[in-house]
């Protein structure tokens, strides 16, 4: 089953710190704390092997769950930008107005 079609590859990699691996990095690494403190286990000290493959395996989800999102948001771009162009008529530039023909005039009152 895949995930990212082909057509994801052109894109340029997410970086390998971003916002999805820092986060499921850390779920991973507090659901190990999680495990030992259920178990009686002192929580940061015991079954640090686990503790780091978990957090490495969040991390590796997070970074695929990025590419996945980054693949989305490419797509709905590419959908958008082609609608526009397709349909210029919806999309007619408006004048340009200046902040003063916006603004009624300023009149102070004493």
């Amino acid at each position: 089953m895949k995930f990212i079609p082909d057509e994801a590859k052109g894109l340029p990699p997410p970086e390998i710190v971003n916002r999805n691996s820092v986060g499921l990095g850390g779920m991973g690494w507090l659901t190990a704390l999680l495990q030992n403190a259920l178990k009686l286990r002192p929580a940061l000290k015991s079954g640090l092997h686990r503790q780091v493959l978990y957090a490495t395996v969040g991390w590796l989800f997070g970074y695929h769950v990025t590419k996945v999102e980054n693949y989305t948001y490419a797509k709905l771009d590419r959908d958008m930008n082609e609608y526009v162009r397709r349909h210029p008529d919806d999309f007619v530039p408006k004048e340009k107005k200046t902040f003063a023909e916006i603004v009624e005039p300023f009149h102070p009152v004493r």
